[in-house]
């Protein structure tokens, strides 16, 4: 697995490059914002270790031009930052996880495994419930045939949901499949996103969907 790395502490840098190609990794390294699209240009990576405190060009912004130019690249975000807001901010450029500094070695060594293995087969390509479609393969939301637009990670909150419809889900569980670390409790960044769901899914409607079971979590369903 080849994995780039963008940090621009140098000390930092070269201990992570070090510790990295001791785990077999192949490790390229930069430090600020427009050496990673360069990079990026120049060669195929398997994923990309993040920092979001960069010169030139921050994390955020990088992230964006390459969700932009429709590259997967798994992405872990680097940060000294532990707000909701910045993690929300993270997630909907396109990050697939978020770290904050200061980490152990050995957390983000798991994060990276994580973030590397390939998702499941998709095997239907619209989900329906009620006047709700969600189109999986182009990301395409439907209610009442009307469009509806959501961040990326909006949509994979959506698109588990409607996997499990009539299914109660924790917010531990929704933590834990869409940013890929054990939830620790205490965070209340799936509460975010439902709350923006709920505004763009099912205000103006008189059916709601989106249903909270309290104390235990959320489920999607038609309601009796």
């Amino acid at each position: 697995m080849r994995i780039l790395l963008a940090e621009d502490q140098k000390d930092l840098n070269e201990l992570l490059s070090r510790r990295l190609k001791a785990e077999n990794y192949t490790v390229d390294s930069c430090y600020d914002g427009e050496a990673v699209l360069d990079y990026m240009d120049c060669a195929q990576y398997d994923a990309l270790i993040l920092d979001i405190m960069m010169p030139k060009k921050d994390g955020l912004e990088v992230l964006k031009i390459l969700r932009s130019r429709n590259d997967h690249i798994p992405v872990l975000l680097l940060t000294a930052k532990d707000s909701i807001e910045d993690r929300v901010r993270g997630l909907d450029a396109g990050a697939d996880d978020y770290l904050v500094k200061p980490f152990a070695f050995e957390e983000l060594m798991a994060r990276i495994r994580v973030m590397l293995r390939k998702p499941a087969v998709v095997k239907t390509t619209v989900y329906r419930l009620a006047d709700l479609e969600v189109h999986v393969d182009t990301m395409k939301v439907y209610r009442a045939g009307e469009e509806i637009h959501l961040s990326g990670k909006e949509f994979a909150l959506l698109r588990y949901m409607i996997q499990n419809a009539g299914i109660v889900l924790s917010r531990s569980r929704l933590e834990e499949h869409l940013w890929n670390y054990d939830y620790a409790g205490g965070s209340n960044v799936i509460d975010v996103y439902i709350r923006y769901l709920r505004k763009k899914i099912d205000s103006g409607h008189d059916k709601k969907l989106i249903h909270t079971v309290r104390g235990v979590g959320y489920v999607l369903k038609e309601e009796a």
